[in-house]
């Protein structure tokens, strides 16, 4: 289908008046482009071969809307809608819902790749001037760092960068970016480092500025499976400000479905115990893994926790009494 300018440009325009939540009758929309009707129907078959589904109902309230597809097509945002979808990008990211912090990230950088220099600084003005209240501790990380992060990652660009590792050790480190990941309320990049020749694991608030940004790469294989034992590895309990070694009474199997990588490790005792080897940067957040593991268990040697864990018992048992 050959279609000049003007055409997609009409095309464009049908689109996003299609994209409004109504339906449009065929004289509205000749009258909004300024065309004839017979042109209306004309762009209406045209939009449906590109797949968009454009379902029409017959009569004098007939008219047309777009109905949700089987696949999704290219969305057209005017520029408040851009912004407003950025900064929820950016707060979906910053971990504000629970479970999406990648599946925004990804969709940021999609999104800023294309977004206008005008819109790009509206965004960056309602992230400067406007405050996020969450429960979230411990070190934070820059969105910009993110999306330039989600960004090599895509691109399959190579990346050089000053990092610093749990003991405080510098190091510049030159990688080959494979994905970024949320786990245990941090981000973690994936890359394989070209220096040491293997995978391996970063955390990204340990990133420090100097960050350049590289040729691209053939991007290496590597499975989702192996991208979570990679990060579960390179974030050991004891890299943890508390470690602690708990008996649970009840089987390894069942505790291992309980708990994700980076909370612990579970090692089977017998058929129905087993040790659980976990870490936290807080002691309540310790408490809380181990609250969730909705079994019996006792402190083997974390004289720290036992203590913060009577601690919370007599504060429970007196909300309980009253």
């Amino acid at each position: 289908m050959r279609v000049n300018v003007r055409t997609s440009a009409r095309l464009l325009r049908l689109l996003s008046l299609l994209q409004t939540p109504r339906d449009w009758t065929g004289p509205e929309l000749a009258e909004r482009l300024e065309v004839s009707t017979r042109t209306i129907r004309n762009d209406i078959e045209r939009l449906r071969s590109l797949g968009y589904p454009v379902h029409a109902t017959r009569g004098t309230v007939g008219g047309y809307r777009l109905a949700a597809g089987t696949t999704l097509p290219p969305l057209l945002l005017d520029d408040d809608e851009a912004v407003a979808l950025a900064v929820g990008l950016r707060t979906g990211a910053g971990g504000a819902v629970t479970g999406i912090e990648e599946s925004s990230l990804r969709a940021l950088a999609k999104l800023e790749q294309v977004l206008p220099a005008r819109l790009r600084s509206r965004v960056t003005a309602l992230q400067t001037h406007t405050v996020l209240v969450t429960q979230r501790t411990g070190p934070t990380v820059d969105p910009d760092v993110l999306t330039m992060l989600a960004g090599v990652c895509r691109d399959r660009r190579q990346l050089r960068f000053d990092y610093d590792d749990r003991h405080g050790g510098a190091s510049q480190r030159r990688v080959e970016p494979h994905r970024l990941v949320n786990a245990g309320r941090r981000w973690y990049l994936v890359a394989w480092d070209t220096d040491r020749v293997d995978w391996r694991t970063f955390r990204v608030d340990r990133l420090r500025p100097h960050v350049s940004v590289g040729p691209p790469f053939k991007p290496r294989d590597l499975s989702d499976e192996a991208v979570i034992a990679l990060v579960s590895r390179g974030v050991p309990p004891a890299a943890r400000r508390f470690h602690a070694r708990v008996l649970v009474q009840a089987p390894a199997a069942v505790i291992a479905e309980r708990v994700g990588p980076w909370v612990g490790t579970v090692e089977a005792v017998d058929a129905a115990t087993c040790i659980l080897d976990s870490g936290a940067d807080t002691l309540d957040i310790l408490a809380v893994h181990l609250g969730m593991l909705d079994a019996e268990f006792s402190v083997i040697d974390a004289p720290d926790l036992a203590s913060h864990l009577r601690l919370l018992a007599g504060r429970y048992a007196r909300a309980a009494a009253r």
